[in-house]
């Protein structure tokens, strides 16, 4: 006798709808699927690498202001630069 479980993940998602040129759409439907995904997959995987980009220049921009103090001095010889 088989016994299977099968998990159930709820997760909330929002709908968007798109306006795009029908050919494009039909070349990211193809591209999709030369990657064995569905075109509403790329798109999530787009919209978090966005979303992710965001995050990023803000840390980034976080980052500098709290090292604006930090003032690197002038050019270093080859030497200065190598020593330990």
């Amino acid at each position: 006798m088989d016994c299977h479980t099968i998990f159930v993940y709820t997760i909330f998602v929002k709908n968007v709808t798109l306006s795009a040129d029908e050919h494009l759409i039909e070349r990211a439907r193809s591209l999709a699927k030369s990657q064995n995904k569905t075109l509403n997959t790329l798109f999530r995987e787009w919209l978090h690498q966005l979303a992710s980009q965001h995050g990023e220049t803000q840390s980034y921009e976080a980052l500098m202001q709290r090292l604006r103090h930090v003032r690197a001095g002038g050019r270093f010889t080859r030497d200065e630069t190598n020593e330990r």
